[in-house]
């Protein structure tokens, strides 16, 4: 018997222009799906403008962004957006916050190497601010004076989560993140560990185990094997703009390497390969599928997911792979016990 997957939502991003994320929130919400959730990249689409879009096009899916970081966009701003937002949404927003691609912050002009310290002032500014209350504060990387919204907040208390992979960041997490976001590329067994050592640090802090989130790929087809070739592609074009170089990965690389069962220097030979031009078809197999993806028919696909909440995943944003992911959206919805 196919196990219960977790609540299901969908993912977007800036690839994806703002009418087309509108059509599939509102595919998503005629699914009867739980979620909408935006990825904000560094140089695509800026997302606010359409997770506003796609708030004021539906009515019941939660509206999640994640993650923002308080570089490019100051604490006082991000309290500034959401509050609006959520008010936009009827109290419908989660906030989602994290460092941000380190590259790409440093391609910023941004090269401030305490990004959990920054994360963790960031969320205390934010919560501040969105109780309505005049804020000050001196940190280590930021500091207030005084600073108010003009505008009373639609609620206090919107919540906030935290994209953790390391031990001191899963700490922070706990002690004051409504939730865990987990990035794409990681494996169950890794979302396991995470899962573990969130709980840990939250039974320390005297607190309820946040929330968890994990972003995965996914491709649905009545060919299985069409669904695992399509979403392969998506991989191929993950790893090779997302992940580090070998001699660069950190040790949260090295944890995902090993639970993917596929060996270091088979995962750095293909990293080299798509990284020179090489079709992903030809460099990855079931492997890189089974550790990073979600892929087959609507029935393989739940049996896959319910993989996730066996490793204490609360929800699965899915970005639907492929042309047709309104009817991936709705078939997925369908087969769900």
């Amino acid at each position: 018997m196919t196990g219960v997957p977790p609540a299901i939502g969908i993912r977007l991003s800036g690839a994806l222009s703002p009418r087309r994320c509108v059509e599939l929130a509102r595919a998503a919400e005629r699914a009867g799906l739980a979620s909408v959730w935006f990825a904000e990249n560094p140089f695509q689409r800026g997302i606010l403008a359409t997770a506003g879009a796609c708030a004021a096009a539906t009515e019941r899916v939660r509206i999640g962004v994640g993650v923002v970081n308080p570089y490019g966009r100051h604490p006082t701003l991000i309290a500034m957006d959401f509050g609006a937002l959520d008010e936009l949404s009827g109290g419908r927003t989660i906030l989602g916050i994290g460092g941000g691609i380190a590259a790409a912050v440093r391609r910023m002009g941004f090269h401030d190497n305490r990004p959990v310290t920054a994360v963790r002032e960031a969320i205390g500014i934010i919560r501040s601010m969105l109780t309505g209350k005049s804020t000050t504060f001196d940190g280590k990387v930021f500091s207030v004076d005084g600073v108010r919204l003009g505008f009373p907040p639609c609620r206090p208390d919107l919540p906030i989560y935290m994209a953790a992979a390391g031990e001191r960041a899963l700490r922070v997490c706990a002690g004051i993140a409504d939730g865990l976001i987990i990035s794409n590329l990681t494996p169950p067994r890794t979302a396991a560990r995470l899962a573990q050592g969130l709980r840990a640090a939250a039974q320390a802090a005297g607190r309820a185990t946040p929330r968890i989130v994990q972003y995965v790929p996914c491709a649905i087809d009545l060919d299985g094997d069409a669904a695992r070739a399509t979403v392969m592609q998506v991989l191929g074009d993950m790893l090779a703009s997302l992940w580090p170089s070998a001699s660069e990965w950190p040790p949260a690389k090295e944890t995902i390497v090993a639970d993917s069962v596929i060996p270091r220097a088979e995962f750095a030979a293909a990293l080299d390969r798509l990284r020179r031009g090489d079709p992903a078809a030809s460099v990855l197999d079931a492997r890189y599928v089974a550790a990073f993806a979600i892929a087959g028919t609507a029935e393989e696909c739940v049996q896959q997911a319910a993989a996730y909440r066996v490793a204490g995943v609360d929800e699965l944003a899915l970005t639907f792979a492929g042309p047709h992911a309104e009817e991936g959206i709705a078939t997925l919805a369908r087969a769900l016990p």
